[in-house]
């Protein structure tokens, strides 16, 4: 069996990564050509111009403090080791002065730089956001064979991550598994990063769709080289189907968690499936599910009771959506106003206006909806007698 990612899978990755850059570069020089264009016409518009050239003009670089690193250099002895200098390291404060004493021991006789300065250097670049400074470091670990840690590894694949990385932080989840150091080989922190990397990516059906079978790939890479998935990597997946808009899949997860991977539900496991499944509309699953997580002690979000109630209104079921968004408010969960607004629409159709007055006046009386929640709601349910 062939245990690596699939190449469409990252490629799919880089086609992404690429057309946003591509596009925003586009439409900027687009944008730019039209309003020098309108300010040629415009002469209370000539402010335009130089506020443009700033935007477009590239941040300064940071400038070394020399005083500050000469002094972070004589904190050290002469023959000093590696602790000694990531203690110093971690002590700095300025992320330059980390970077400017990386370099300058990597070039004393006598001195090798072990996974505790790679670690905390590379930690100190990232958090400051250098990451061009951070990829150079990150660069020379892969150069020493002997050199690494699952930690220092996640910590490196989480912050290419949030440098919208996504590539380079697969390649480093390979080189771990290609790594013939125990301790190098990636863990199941290692694999939930990467998976809640794959699902921030996505910003529709489409691109969720895209990556979740990069995910999936994932998942059976890991469940083959013999990780055992905790509750987050199950919640991950669940999310990752409901969002591409496979729920039958995400139910065939949730349904093997205690079985087959001896993981069992928590309430988001629960939540998402709520979710997915009333956005199909298949309320009476959602409610089975729903019954099901409050018979084991879950009280279910915010998110869930608004999707049934939004889900039951729009069946027909106005009364039961009633009944649920009054049972939502005793256990101190917040409708929003979609649900509302939802909801008072299918009573004005269902039943009647006035039905729908006497709804918003006691949601005003109870203190759920402020005065100008309810004169929006008010305005809507006129719209509605209008019709």
């Amino acid at each position: 069996m062939n245990n690596s990612l699939k190449p469409t899978d990252l490629q799919t990755q880089t086609q992404f990564d690429t057309g946003s850059n591509v596009t925003s570069s586009t439409v900027l020089h687009r944008y730019l050509h039209l309003s020098l264009y309108h300010s040629s016409l415009t002469p209370g518009s000539q402010s335009l111009r130089p506020r443009m050239n700033k935007r477009l003009k590239p941040p300064s670089k940071p400038v070394l403090d020399e005083a500050r690193f000469r002094h972070a250099v004589s904190q050290l002895a002469p023959r000093f080791t590696a602790e000694e200098l990531c203690s110093v390291i971690t002590l700095e404060q300025d992320p330059l002065v980390c970077l400017e004493l990386f370099n300058w021991a990597s070039q004393q006789p006598r001195f090798s730089h072990d996974v505790s300065t790679y670690h905390i250097t590379i930690k100190k670049l990232g958090v400051a956001k250098l990451y061009q400074e951070m990829d150079e470091v990150v660069s020379k670990v892969l150069d020493v064979p002997h050199i690494g840690s699952e930690a220092l590894f996640n910590t490196i694949i989480y912050l290419f991550t949030e440098d919208r990385k996504l590539t380079k932080a697969v390649n480093i989840y390979k080189h771990m598994r290609k790594s013939r150091n125990m301790e190098c080989k990636p863990s199941i922190r290692t694999y939930n990063l990467l998976f809640s990397a794959l699902l921030s990516r996505g910003r529709n059906s489409y691109v969720n769709h895209m990556y979740m079978e990069t995910t999936r790939c994932l998942f059976k890479q890991m469940v083959n080289d013999g990780v055992e998935p905790d509750i987050f990597s199950m919640n991950f997946m669940i999310k990752g189907y409901v969002l591409s808009l496979h729920v039958n899949d995400a139910l065939r997860i949730f349904h093997q968690m205690g079985v087959v991977y001896k993981c069992l539900p928590n309430s988001y496991s629960f939540d998402h499936l709520i979710h997915g499944l009333c956005a199909q509309g298949r309320t009476q699953n959602a409610m089975v599910l729903f019954n099901d997580m409050k018979k084991r002690g879950f009280v279910p979000s915010s998110k869930s009771y608004n999707s049934l109630v939004n889900s039951l209104a729009l069946g027909g079921e106005v009364d039961e959506a009633i009944n649920l968004l009054w049972e939502m408010s005793k256990c101190q969960r917040s409708a929003d106003f979609i649900t509302y607004q939802t909801l008072l629409d299918e009573i004005c159709r269902h039943q009647t206006v006035g039905d729908a007055k006497l709804l918003l006046e006691e949601l005003l009386e109870k203190e759920l909806v402020d005065n100008h929640t309810c004169g929006k709601l008010l305005h809507r349910i006129k719209e509605n007698q209008r019709k």
